[in-house]
């Protein structure tokens, strides 16, 4: 029986999440292609907004044609979906990268990469902690209520 050796490539995660989506991102040396829930990220978010979202920390860091990125994505709408693939790239890039070296640091560092330090300033790193707020008992929904009569 023949045996391949498969190409042994080192995996970065990271897992994003926003509103009720939540994202597993795989980064991987590559050639800039992006895969999500096995299709292309053209065919998974149709809006450019969502498609920018999703590749925006890599356009951040100037890594879009050098890495591969591989998500799985469920929960919530689309929008949701494409926030939580952002923010799970920008993860995945950050521990890619490593935390800041131990040594003296270096004046306009605080203890963190450049790379890292990029995507927070950029808003990537950020969780956006919005979420649909619980319907209450006696009333319609979570503010909306019956009409009130006095008499």
């Amino acid at each position: 029986m023949a045996e391949t050796k498969a190409k042994s490539t080192t995996k970065y995660l990271g897992t994003g999440r926003r509103k009720t989506s939540v994202a597993r991102v795989r980064l991987s040396e590559g050639t800039g292609k992006v895969l999500i829930n096995g299709r292309s990220i053209d065919d998974f978010f149709t809006e450019h907004k969502d498609r920018n979202s999703v590749v925006g920390p890599l356009e951040a860091t100037e890594m879009q044609n050098r890495l591969d990125v591989t998500a799985t994505v469920h929960g919530g709408g689309i929008t949701g979906q494409a926030g939580a693939v952002c923010q799970g790239v920008a993860r995945a890039l950050k521990t890619m990268f490593g935390p800041a070296p131990t040594g003296p640091v270096a004046e306009g560092e605080e203890g963190e990469s450049a790379m890292s330090k990029k995507l927070r300033d950029s808003g990537f790193l950020t969780r956006d902690s919005r979420m649909k707020e619980r319907k209450k008992y006696g009333r319609k929904g979570a503010r909306k209520s019956f009409q009130f009569s006095k008499r």
